[in-house]
């Protein structure tokens, strides 16, 4: 699997396929090393879980204890089920890299939209 994708943390994006398909959300962290994003209020999964006690260095008021039961949480998904949304033409599109210049001479990597009507940069 690749270490790069094209989906960064802050990125709107929308599900291509599976209970959440046409649904858009914020991306909320991404896992390159696993090809993977977790979407703000998608794909949303139930854990049933136990109480725990908080470790915490101060004992001050007696034990602290986390509540149990059905927790809803958003699960990852993989980046290939997700298709970012251009923030200029407001669609989902493949996207494309260029090499620009920058003033202090450095070079950098910029995201495009793929569209053929749109082509405007998405990192600005």
């Amino acid at each position: 699997m690749s270490s790069t994708m094209k989906v960064k943390k802050g990125d709107l994006v929308q599900i291509l396929s599976g209970k959440d398909r046409g649904k858009q959300g914020r991306v909320i962290e991404a896992y390159p090393r696993d090809g993977r994003v977790i979407v703000e209020n998608l794909n949303i999964v139930k854990r049933h879980t136990r109480p725990k006690p908080i470790q915490s260095s101060s004992r001050m008021g007696g034990p602290q204890v986390t509540p149990g039961g059905v927790i809803e949480k958003a699960a990852p998904l993989p980046v290939g089920n997700v298709m970012l949304v251009c923030p200029v033409c407001k669609r989902p599109t493949r996207i494309g890299m260029t090499v620009k210049e920058s003033k202090g001479g450095e070079k950098a990597r910029v995201r495009h939209c793929k569209r053929a009507d749109c082509g405007q940069e998405i990192d600005k």
